[in-house]
């Protein structure tokens, strides 16, 4: 996915991970972007349809609490929310790649 930062700059860095399996799911559900809204609004998350497309295209990040609300509002279970692997390159891509601590 590729977009430009406010510098003007073409990135093609994910803010998430689990933006993909979330659209999957979605569509899989035949649920669009305004009813899966509504869900999470009904659970307590007023999110707009938006906002879950930026998600799902990987632009906007996504807090712990709400892939609880996510995976409750598409009724699976949390860890179907997240891919079965990511390879190095994919988190080296990632605008915040993981950093090691040394011990």
């Amino acid at each position: 996915m590729s977009r430009r930062s406010p510098s003007g700059k073409v990135s093609d860095r994910r803010l998430n991970f689990l933006g993909k399996q979330i659209r999957r799911l979605r569509n899989e559900k035949d649920l669009s972007l305004v009813q899966l809204a509504a869900r999470c609004e009904v659970l307590g998350w007023e999110v707009s349809h938006n906002t879950l497309g930026k998600i799902e295209a990987g632009a906007r990040s996504i807090y712990d609490l709400e892939v609880w609300v996510l995976a409750k509002a598409l009724r699976v279970a949390t860890d179907a929310l997240y891919p079965r692997s990511i390879s190095p390159e994919t988190v080296a891509k990632s605008k915040r790649p993981l950093k090691r601590k040394r011990v």
